[in-house]
């Protein structure tokens, strides 16, 4: 009797164990479809800073809104080559997209200098009523000469003077001024143009020159100024906003023509929402820094309407020399 039930017990075990295994089966998520394209997307930017951080919003959101039909895998801190190398790379479809700086596309497209220019922006929403607007569609359609396709705009924010033994509070103060700036002619002959000695020398080498006083001052952006110390030694922070350089999210035209319709409208609206999440994480960081500085004895000063006035007019004979055959589209952008 009692092996009659210890058996009667078994099969009913079994049977419930094989109920259960049915019903999970049942319920497993389905086995998701591999991606129809699966493409790289490169920049040269730590996996923390802004633009990283707004391309991978932008492949999540491509990824999301594709059904997983399109997959793109971001690679940070220049893992498929320096800028330049990955614009040459797109050109041939061996990058699908990226995020590069506008000085790497004027090198390829003269007419891009125009957005290096000192001074051509009054401020921020100046720049972004620019590249939000006709003006900025015209600059995206202009990498269309170099196989590319302009998708959307980033934050690099604005670079401004700092300076170690006194303030710059007008454009006299810069006379006699030794001022670091980064290897580039047209940043050289702003710092001559308005009066100072510019003196080339590598990013890394801007604290040692500061302290040993090679250098009376150097020009960045509030991230890199905090992130490399030299607030330390350059207390004097000036906001003129000297240049502002945007970067530009772009497509290999080769990639772009394996999509179809739908397909290009989903990228170019992912490509303008991951924009405005990259320029929310860029004044956020630019806010950070700003208050370590701050927080560590640096002095803001900030030009008045007039002044700053004074430094865009030393400019013209730049504006001349760089983008003579450019006026009009200057004059448009300074008046728009």
């Amino acid at each position: 009797m009692k092996r009659k039930l210890l058996i009667a017990f078994l099969i009913i075990f079994l049977a419930a164990m094989v109920a259960v295994a049915i019903w999970l089966i049942g319920f497993r998520k389905p086995t998701e479809k591999a991606p129809e394209y699966v493409f790289y997307y490169a920049d040269n930017q730590t996996s923390d800073y802004p633009t990283t951080q707004g391309d991978k919003r932008f492949a999540d959101l491509v990824y999301e809104r594709t059904d997983g039909r399109i997959k793109i895998q971001v690679k940070c801190e220049a893992e498929l080559g320096s800028e330049a190398e990955v614009i040459n790379q797109m050109k041939y479809g061996g990058v699908a997209f990226a995020r590069v700086s506008t000085s790497q596309l004027a090198e390829r497209i003269p007419e891009m200098n125009v957005l290096l220019l000192p001074y051509l922006y009054d401020d921020s929403d100046h720049m972004w009523r620019v590249l939000d607007g006709e003006i900025g569609d015209e600059f995206k359609d202009k990498v269309s000469a170099y196989d590319l396709v302009g998708l959307s705009w980033y934050d690099a924010g604005a670079r401004n003077f700092y300076s170690v033994d006194k303030p710059i509070t007008c454009i006299e103060d810069c006379a006699g001024m030794n001022i670091r700036v980064q290897e580039s002619t047209i940043m050289a002959d702003m710092i001559s143009a308005l009066g100072a000695k510019p003196v080339e020398i590598v990013y890394s080498d801007v604290y040692r020159a500061l302290e040993k006083g090679i250098v009376d001052g150097a020009e960045n952006n509030w991230p890199s100024y905090e992130a490399m110390n030299h607030y330390k030694l350059a207390k004097y922070y000036t906001m003129d906003e000297h240049v502002r350089i945007p970067e530009m999210q772009v497509c290999s035209k080769v990639v772009w023509e394996m999509l179809d319709d739908d397909d290009r409208a989903i990228i170019q609206e992912c490509a303008k929402e991951s924009a405005f999440f990259e320029r929310k994480l860029w004044t956020e960081r630019e806010e950070e820094s700003r208050k370590i500085a701050m927080s560590h004895g640096t002095q803001v000063i900030t030009l008045s309407t007039e002044e700053k006035k004074k430094f865009r007019d030393a400019m013209s004979g730049l504006y001349e020399k760089y983008c003579g055959d450019y006026m009009d589209t200057i004059e448009k952008i300074l008046a728009y």
